[in-house]
């Protein structure tokens, strides 16, 4: 190979050094590319400099205003003194107006039941039969007896009547009439006990023959037919019968509640109304009996196995509507309390040193009241001591109620609106 192709195929040093020095141009997309990353990021790095610093800011800016408390929403009411009526209640019982327990008046085999079980009875009707044949005979024995009885008066009669002929001529001793005179009272005395023996026979007879004692609800027997009937407290029972109209309807007055009500009335408290005391119960499922009764019984004393004092009341029961034995709730109206102010139960707090209520003044700025309680009545108190009439008290709301911080009344609901609302989901009457 000559020396003119080697020079032309090979590059000399300073050929090479030229290229490698020479810049080599970018594409302008891949500068674009790298620089789009950098920008977002400085992009989100101001916007949370700059959140952080209005975050700071409205810090700042909150602790430098005042603080603004909102006034406590609440309701009131106005007091005022009226006639409070007073409903006492009570658990009761019904109980029959009589009770009579059948009982056999002679022993002996039962015959037959004549009645059916669970029945009204009247008086006097026939309710079992005992075998009389025992009590029939000695009737009979007893009659004949009396038969002998009489013939001996009659002879003791006719000597008696001879010895006296015979005396009121001194005709016979003295000794002689006396005899004859006591053998005739002897004999008016046989005759006597024989017609006792007699007429008991008769009553024995009679009892065999069991009737019912008083007319009402006839109970399950005791006896079957074909037992002995016996003269014993267990073997005499045979039924019982209760008379439920007019019903009794036992109740127990407590006590400690009793004496209350007493100091009330003596200190001119509690009154009763001109219509009287009136008494209604209600029956298991909430029912109130459709009749009114009336107290016609209570106890002096106190029981002291329950602390309560006994009463009764007496209600009309026509078609035995009450059952005797069932418990019922007893309702006492017709007391009522004078001239009292009364204030809701939620409206009172109870503190170390006595009930509360808060009371406001004409800019609905609360204060603490004590107050005096005579008696609370399921969810009412009566006040005795603490508040005059015409003053405003909190009603709802007392918990957040701060003494002396304005509150505000809040806007009471149009009497329509509550008149529609029926507490068992009923609709208005129309």
């Amino acid at each position: 190979m000559d020396e003119k192709n080697i020079n032309e195929t090979t590059d000399t040093p300073e050929t090479i050094k030229e290229d490698v020095q020479k810049p080599v141009k970018e594409p302008q997309s891949k500068r674009s590319a790298s620089i789009l990353p950098l920008l977002f990021a400085a992009i989100i790095v101001a916007g949370c400099g700059y959140w952080f610093w209005k975050t700071e800011e409205a810090k700042k800016a909150a602790l430098s205003r005042p603080e603004q408390v909102v006034p406590v929403v609440v309701s009131d009411m106005l007091v005022k003194p009226t006639d409070f009526p007073l409903t006492l209640e009570y658990t009761g019982q019904t109980k029959g107006y009589k009770e009579a327990e059948v009982r056999a008046q002679v022993s002996g085999v039962l015959k037959s039941k004549e009645y059916k079980e669970g029945q009204p009875v009247k008086a006097g009707q026939v309710l079992f039969r005992i075998d009389p044949a025992p009590y029939s005979a000695a009737l009979s024995r007893n009659r004949a007896n009396l038969r002998q009885a009489k013939v001996r008066m009659d002879i003791a009669k006719i000597e008696f009547d001879r010895i006296s002929s015979l005396y009121s001529k001194n005709a016979v001793s003295k000794n002689e009439f006396d005899n004859a005179q006591a053998s005739y009272k002897a004999s008016i005395a046989e005759v006597d006990s024989a017609k006792a023996a007699v007429r008991q026979a008769q009553i024995d007879l009679d009892w065999t023959v069991v009737r019912a004692p008083i007319s009402g609800l006839s109970s399950k027997e005791v006896r079957s037919v074909g037992n002995l009937v016996t003269l014993d407290a267990q073997g005499s029972l045979l039924t019982t019968i209760i008379q439920a109209d007019p019903i009794y309807v036992d109740f127990a007055v407590p006590a400690d509640e009793h004496r209350m009500l007493e100091i009330l009335r003596s200190a001119g408290y509690m009154k009763t109304a001109k219509e009287g005391i009136t008494v209604k119960v209600a029956l298991g499922d909430g029912t109130v009996y459709d009749k009114t009764g009336k107290i016609d019984f209570q106890d002096q004393t106190v029981d002291p196995a329950t602390a309560d004092i006994k009463s009764r009341a007496i209600f009309e029961n026509p078609g035995n509507k009450l059952y005797p034995g069932q418990f019922v709730r007893v309702y006492i109206d017709g007391n009522y309390i004078h001239n009292v102010i009364n204030v809701p139960l939620r409206s009172v707090i109870q503190t170390s040193s006595g009930p509360i209520v808060y009371v406001l003044d004409e800019s609905n700025i609360p204060s603490v009241r004590n107050i005096k309680i005579i008696k609370t009545i399921k969810n009412t108190c009566l006040i005795q001591e603490g508040l005059a009439e015409g003053e405003r008290i909190i009603v709802d709301g007392v918990a957040k109620v701060l003494p002396g911080k304005a509150v505000k009344i809040a806007e009471k609901q149009p009497q329509e609106s509550a008149a529609a609302v029926k507490t068992d989901g009923e609709k208005p009457a129309e």
